[in-house]
């Protein structure tokens, strides 16, 4: 296939790995990182700053994936004199670390299959 492109060097394969629900897509490279900001941060809120997300967005993906499991992924305490916080709970850290690794499994199928491809 090298031989039929005219740049073959800047060809690559590319794609998006995602869980898709009966009815939304549970996870995605997005709502991994967004799980790992809660991680990192303990908040939601600064988690989607971290991202240049609305706090609402980070909120609505945090619902839908929280609908989405028999145990909360992410597990929120609201505000007050200490202020609130969020904590991934165990399953939240489990599919953080499940998804995570089949990122990097895609990530290399994609790099060598682009080998293959045009290497």
């Amino acid at each position: 296939m090298k031989e039929l492109l005219l740049t073959p060097e800047s060809f690559r394969l590319d794609g998006r790995l995602w869980l898709q629900g009966p009815t939304d897509r549970f996870m995605g490279i997005g709502r991994l990182e967004l799980l790992g900001h809660i991680a990192e941060t303990g908040s939601i809120s600064k988690a989607a700053q971290a991202m240049s997300m609305s706090y609402k967005k980070a909120w609505d993906l945090v619902n839908s994936m929280n609908a989405q499991v028999n145990t909360p992924l992410v597990s929120t305490q609201t505000g007050g004199s200490h202020g609130g916080g969020a904590v991934l709970t165990p399953a939240g850290r489990q599919v953080l670390e499940a998804f995570s690794a089949a990122q990097e499994r895609f990530q290399e199928f994609i790099r060598q299959e682009t080998e293959r491809l045009l290497g």
